[in-house]
C-alpha cells in the first residue's frame, strides 16, 4: 500500500507505548540479560531495547497486540538505539544489531497478525542535548558534537532500513538541532547508498503550558526549522495528555503543509508517575481533533496500551481525514 494514498482516504492509526507494556511482564535482570549477556558487568535492567535481542517474543506479542487493536503504524522498540544512548549501558557496540533486530520484530508481528501495516524506526531524541549545556556553570559546553550526533544516527537509519522498515520516525523532539542531526543522517544515508529514500515522519515534544520545546522554540518556530525535509508528517508527542496537547495540535494543523500526527500520553501522570486515563477518554479526545479537521495520523504515548489504541480508532473510524492547506510561501526568519 502507498501510505499517502491511504492518507487521504481515512486517518491513520498509530500504536501505543512500548514502556508501559514491557513494564507488564515484570522481567528481572536475567530476563533483560538472557544468554548472550548473563555475564555483562552492568546492570541492564531497564534496556527495553535490548529485548529485541534477549526477548524478541515479548516485542513481537506487543506489536501484535496494538495491530490487533487497530494500528495502521507500528514503531520499532529503537528509542534508545544509537551508540549514544546504549553508553549507559556501554553497549555502543550493539546499536547497528539493535535496530535490525527491532525491525525483524515488528516484520514478524505484521505476518502474525495477517493484515497490512507499515513499520516505521523510532529514532528517539537521544540523552544528551546540542542546544543546552549540562553544565550550568559553562553554558557554552557541549556534551556531544554535531558531528557524533550525525555519526549516531546514520548507523541506526542503516540498521532500521537494513531490517525492513517502511518510514523513518523522528519523534519526542526537545531539541530540534538533534532532530537536525537525524534529517542530515537520513539524507546522508540515502544518498550514499542511492536508495529511494523513505517517508520521514517528524514528531516534536511541547513540555509545558508556555507551547515551547524544551530548548524554547515555539512550534511555529521548530516546525520551520524541520519543513526543508519536507516530511511526510509533523506532529506531536508525549509530555502532555490530549487535553492539555489539543490547543497545540490545533496551531500545528493551521501551519503544517504536510500530514499532521498526533499520539498523547494518557493523561498527564498521577503522583507516582502513572497514568489513569481511561482509553475511552482518550478515544473522546482524539474523536474531537478528528472531527475538526485536525489530524491525519492518531495514536498514543506514555501509558497507553492497546486498549487505549482500539479506542482510537474505533471513535476515528470513518471521520474524514485533514485536508492538506494551501499553505503561502513567504520568509519566514525562524528558521
Amino acid at each position: 500500500m502507498d501510505i499517502r494514498q491511504e492518507l487521504e482516504k481515512r486517518i491513520l492509526i498509530i500504536d501505543g507505548a512500548m514502556g508501559t507494556m514491557i513494564q507488564r511482564y515484570k522481567l528481572n535482570e536475567a530476563d533483560y540479560r538472557g544468554e548472550r549477556f548473563k555475564d555483562w558487568h552492568l546492570d541492564v535492567k531497564g534496556n527495553n531495547d535490548l529485548l529485541c535481542i534477549t526477548r524478541p517474543e515479548i516485542i513481537t506479542e506487543i506489536h501484535k497486540q496494538y495491530l490487533d487493536a487497530g494500528a495502521d503504524i507500528i514503531e520499532t522498540n529503537t528509542f534508545s538505539s544509537t551508540s549514544i544512548a546504549m553508553a549507559d549501558y556501554e553497549m555502543q557496540s550493539l546499536a547497528y544489531e539493535l535496530n535490525v533486530a527491532a525491525a525483524k520484530c515488528a516484520r514478524e508481528a505484521i505476518r502474525q497478525s495477517g493484515k497490512q501495516a507499515w513499520i516505521a524506526g523510532a529514532i528517539g531524541p537521544l540523552n544528551k542535548t546540542l542546544s543546552l549545556s549540562p553544565d550550568v556553570n559553562n553554558p557554552g559546553y557541549r556534551a556531544v558534537t554535531f558531528d557524533e550526533v550525525v555519526n549516531a544516527y546514520y548507523e541506526q537509519v542503516k540498521g532500521l532500513v537494513d531490517g525492513g522498515v517502511d518510514l523513518l520516525l523522528i519523534e519526542t523532539i526537545f531539541d530540534t538541532l538533534n532532530a537536525k542531526g537525524a534529517i542530515f543522517a537520513i539524507k546522508k544515508y540515502f544518498r550514499d547508498t542511492k536508495k529511494p529514500q523513505l517517508p520521514v515522519m517528524i514528531s516534536g515534544t511541547i513540555t509545558d503550558a508556555s507551547g515551547r520545546t524544551l530548548s524554547g522554540q515555539t512550534l511555529e518556530a521548530f516546525y520551520t526549522s524541520v519543513a526543508h525535509a519536507r516530511p511526510l508528517s509533523v506532529g506531536l508527542n508525549c509530555a502532555l495528555g490530549a487535553k492539555e496537547m489539543r490547543p497545540h495540535i490545533t496551531e500545528l494543523s493551521q501551519i503544517a503543509s504536510c500530514y499532521v500526527s498526533a499520539y498523547p500520553n494518557a493523561g498527564l501522570p498521577n503522583a507516582m508517575g502513572e497514568y489513569d486515563e481511561d482509553p475511552a477518554d482518550t478515544g473522546h479526545y482524539l474523536e474531537e481533533w478528528a472531527k475538526e479537521g485536525y489530524v491525519n495520523i492518531v495514536g498514543g504515548c506514555c501509558g497507553t496500551t492497546p486498549d487505549h489504541i482500539r479506542h482510537i480508532a474505533e471513535h476515528v473510524k470513518g471521520v474524514t481525514p485533514r485536508k492538506l492547506p494551501v499553505v503561502e510561501t513567504t520568509l519566514d526568519l525562524n528558521n
